[in-house]
């Protein structure tokens, strides 16, 4: 008599049916390239990047790559590195770059609900959990605007998240590695760097810096003109990434530029808030690292990140995604409510922007407008007054006895 066969792992089967998504994403990538839709811009700059690389043209100049489908005017606002870790994308059809870092993406965001959840003392256990998770992080307005605009931030986040909560957190002599490609990538990365040395990860820090600078020291020898046109001119210039005092830049820089009207010390007055708020912040991560929090810990940083970095876009923010895993797990269910209403809701976007709209919003119009930031900091501010709390209550509990 045969013996039934014994069913699948619910977790095997979860992450199959997340990768169901993920081909579903390819799926409909291959209809939009046969359609000769125009998506993806961003990951059309990606591309662009690595073939002028192979064609040995500029890669920072004020006119469009001459690698652009005709309805790309984008500049290549990415570090000398980048461009070679984006030759993969050069074999690819240029109409199909769109599904390919769709799909790549979505498979990314399961890896980050599973690592985090696990990481978090909660491994998914139920098949329905990842696929469900995946699905439903897409009704975020930093994740569709991702999938949308084929860029490449949930790709980085997984590297940050597999290299903290994984590498690192088992002494792998790999970790910081991948933080060092991330921000080879996108500079914006390298605040983890910091993390790593604050939660007494030195060797793991040397590690990622140093995969850093090699990777970019690689390109002085490759291409040396462009590679110092780019850290002397490029990195530097607001004019490659967009207007800063548009809305959708949800950072300390773009707040004070849209309250300021553009004023020359704007920069200057993000840059100090972001020293102040810098303090509750590093205070925060020491101490939830060393409680056993890695997750919140490393959540604290990234959130600080977008904060402090002068551009942080509306679809930087994905790590609203593993924040609301967090929260889930923990059953903190209004936080919880709070940032998926926030977040599923979009609503920045529904407030008037563009050109100088930003200048005459008013009190009630900038609240909103600058929610991303806000609630942000609010958080960042109100866990450390909450952690310092618990530890006086703490003291003054073991000085009573």
């Amino acid at each position: 008599m045969l013996k039934p066969r014994p069913a699948a792992e619910p977790r095997v089967v979860g992450a199959a049916l997340a990768g169901a998504l993920a081909l579903a994403m390819l799926v409909v990538g291959i209809v939009a390239w046969l359609g000769e839709w125009h998506l993806g811009a961003d990951s059309a700059v990606y591309r662009a990047g690595a073939l002028t690389l192979l064609k040995g043209e500029p890669l920072y100049t004020r006119e469009a790559l001459t690698t652009l489908p005709p309805w790309v005017l984008l500049p290549f606002t990415y570090t000398p590195a980048a461009a070679p870790l984006f030759l993969p994308l050069a074999i690819v059809p240029a109409g199909l770059t769109w599904g390919v870092v769709g799909a790549l993406s979505l498979v990314c965001l399961s890896v980050v609900i599973s690592v985090v959840a696990r990481a978090g003392g909660a491994p998914i256990t139920r098949w329905w959990v990842l696929p469900l998770a995946t699905a439903g992080a897409l009704a975020l307005e930093p994740v569709w605007k991702t999938i949308f605009l084929g860029q490449i931030n949930i790709v980085l986040m997984a590297l940050i998240v597999l290299d903290v909560l994984v590498f690192s957190a088992r002494g792998s002599r790999w970790a910081g590695v991948l933080i060092g490609i991330s921000a080879a990538i996108k500079l914006t990365p390298l605040i983890f760097v910091p993390h790593l040395l604050f939660t007494g990860r030195w060797k793991d820090a040397l590690r990622a810096l140093g995969t850093f600078v090699a990777l970019e020291a690689v390109m002085f020898a490759v291409i040396p003109g462009d590679a110092f046109r780019f850290w002397t001119e490029a990195a530097t210039d607001p004019g490659r990434v967009g207007s800063v005092h548009w809305i959708f830049n949800q950072s300390l820089n773009g707040l004070v530029n849209r309250a300021s009207e553009l004023a020359p010390w704007s920069l200057t007055v993000a840059i100090a808030i972001a020293a102040v708020l810098a303090v509750p912040a590093v205070w925060l991560v020491v101490r939830l690292h060393r409680g056993g929090d890695p997750v919140g810990a490393l959540l604290v940083t990234a959130f600080y990140g977008l904060l402090l970095s002068p551009v942080s876009w509306s679809h930087h923010w994905v790590w609203t995604v593993p924040l609301l895993v967090l929260l889930v797990i923990r059953r903190s269910w209004v936080p919880a409510a709070g940032v998926a209403v926030l977040f599923v809701s979009g609503v920045i976007m529904f407030v008037p922007n563009g050109g100088n709209t930003e200048f005459g919003w008013g009190l009630g119009w900038s609240l909103l407008g600058n929610v991303y930031v806000l609630a942000a900091a609010t958080a960042i501010t109100g866990l450390a007054v909450r952690e310092l709390r618990r530890g006086s209550a703490q003291v003054a509990a073991v000085a009573a006895k």
